[in-house]
């Protein structure tokens, strides 16, 4: 192991080893980090770990559901935002242009 990767593996076990979440918490946060993240392998391991702790399945559908809701809002954001750096609106008419936007 290299000692950058020790550091790294330190820095996440203190991470882990705090007190300020449970481990119901601390697993359903590791999730909607995992799914965000795009990454299948850990999302499979953090599903099964957080039914190995006792989280129904309802509750960790719960999270990747408001997980996906809040990235949806993140994208369509950042898509008006950026229409709006560049000077685009012209470009979009329909009412998808106004989500997120205050009249």
């Amino acid at each position: 192991m290299e000692a950058t990767d020790f550091k790294v593996k330190e820095a996440l076990d203190a991470t882990g080893a705090t007190n300020a979440l449970t481990e119901r918490e601390k697993h359903l946060v590791g999730l909607a980090v995992t799914v965000t993240r795009g990454c299948i392998a850990c999302t499979g391991g953090r599903i099964e770990g957080a039914l190995d702790e006792g989280i129904e399945y309802e509750t960790i559908r719960a999270a990747l559901d408001l997980a996906a809701a809040v990235n949806a809002g993140v994208t369509m954001r950042t898509a008006i935002e950026g229409v709006k750096r560049n000077g685009l609106e012209e470009a979009c008419s329909g009412a998808e242009c106004e989500i997120g936007v205050a009249s």
